[in-house]
């Protein structure tokens, strides 16, 4: 659920709720939103990339080592 979308400004959980729902619409929670997904994104992406590094660094298992 993208705070940009359509489905976030149609919430059904938010629309019961005016208090939130007013929360919700601030473009500074939808801002909050938006920068958590992003640092949650690259985040992932640096993990992905270290986890990559260590493969390529590791021998392969199973090889003739004596």
């Amino acid at each position: 659920m993208a705070p940009w979308s359509a489905f976030w400004e149609h919430n059904r959980f938010a629309e019961a709720r005016p208090a939130l729902e007013a929360v919700l619409n601030s473009p500074y929670a939808r801002g909050g939103v938006t920068g958590v997904g992003v640092v949650t994104a690259l985040a992932g992406l640096a993990e992905l990339g270290a986890v990559i590094a260590r493969r390529r660094r590791l021998p392969p298992e199973g090889g003739s080592e004596a």
